[in-house]
């Protein structure tokens, strides 16, 4: 599973699956829909979430966003950072937007600042990265309750 659009639509069905186990009904969208990837009702409380999922199969925890991420901040937005890693169980990072746009603004900024090869200035680019190498947001399944 080589192919970055197969590593995603799996990325995808492993967090519906997930969430269905963690009783959200949950609807994955014909077509290509520009926030999220999945929209989620939880099925005792009713709330409602929409869902964005980046999937890798990198074992270091960082994820490839772009610069929208830093304004699609909603109560109701989550990420959720998949990890599939081959013969392993998928890793769930769970993330709300608000922190996600903080935080690749701030790396991003950072980035930015900091000479690159050979001293020179970084251009700015549209690409951002998200990281969790501390587990901190690890099946942070609760922040969606």
């Amino acid at each position: 599973m080589d192919n970055k659009i197969s590593i995603g639509n799996a990325g995808e069905y492993f967090v519906a699956g997930e969430l269905e186990r963690r009783g959200f009904t949950v609807a994955l969208p014909m077509s290509n829909v520009k926030d999220f990837d999945i929209l989620g009702i939880n099925r005792t409380t009713q709330k409602q979430c929409a869902i964005q999922v980046k999937t890798t199969k990198n074992s270091k925890k960082e994820w490839m966003l772009n610069r929208k991420s830093e304004e699609l901040v909603s109560d109701k937005i989550f990420y959720v950072f998949v990890n599939i890693e081959s013969e392993k169980v998928p890793e769930y990072h769970i993330v709300p937007s608000s922190i996600v746009a903080d935080r690749i603004s701030e790396s991003h900024k950072k980035w930015l600042e900091t000479p690159g090869k050979n001293g020179q200035q970084h251009n700015d680019v549209d690409i951002r990265t998200f990281t969790d190498e501390t587990d901190e947001f690890l099946d942070n399944w609760s922040c969606l309750e």
